[in-house]
């Protein structure tokens, strides 16, 4: 335990420094990963790569990516499929808030605990989308619609792993 009364629960990892086009091009993905066509089950499980990936930079990294890719990746989404012009705009901003307020205290937890906490974010995300959706007299979609937030709060660990990878330095150049 430290000083705080924390206990630490991994080693400090030392990443290199993010490139801008990387982070680009890890929403890009994200984004295209969004636009594929599902039906049945795969569409009601698919988590929003976006949402997850916006968290992740707003996690890592708050003052390189904040609300203005949040806005621009929300307008882009609402465009692509058609929906109200501005609710994922609002979603993925309030997410970044979200991101930003915990980006100091999420990596103090361990990984159940993030992932309880990427589901609540997710969730809210969520939760903005489907008010705006029933302000403009739509019908609620049903229990299904929130299973996006739990399976984005499962592939957490991965999905974090996976942005990670570039970032660490090889063993190499470690032993030099």
């Amino acid at each position: 335990m430290n000083v705080f009364g924390f206990e630490q629960r991994h080693a400090e990892e030392i990443l290199l420094p993010v490139r801008p086009g990387y982070v680009a091009l890890s929403l890009l993905i994200a984004f295209m990963i969004n636009l594929l066509p599902l039906e049945g089950m795969a569409l009601a499980l698919r988590p929003d790569f976006v949402a997850l990936v916006l968290l992740y930079w707003g996690l890592e990294y708050p003052r390189r990516v904040g609300f203005v890719p949040a806005f621009a990746l929300g307008l882009a989404m609402d465009v692509s499929v058609g929906s109200l012009f501005g609710q994922h705009a609002l979603a993925y901003c309030a997410l970044m808030f979200g991101a930003i307020a915990m980006h100091r205290r999420l990596p103090l937890f361990g990984v159940r605990e993030q992932i309880l906490h990427v589901f609540g974010v997710l969730l809210a995300a969520q939760l903005i989308v489907l008010v705006v959706r029933l302000a403009a007299d739509s019908d609620f979609p049903g229990w299904w619609y929130f299973l996006p937030a739990v399976s984005g709060a499962i592939l957490w660990p991965p999905v974090r792993h996976l942005l990670r990878a570039p970032l660490r330095p090889r063993a190499a150049a470690q032993d030099a």
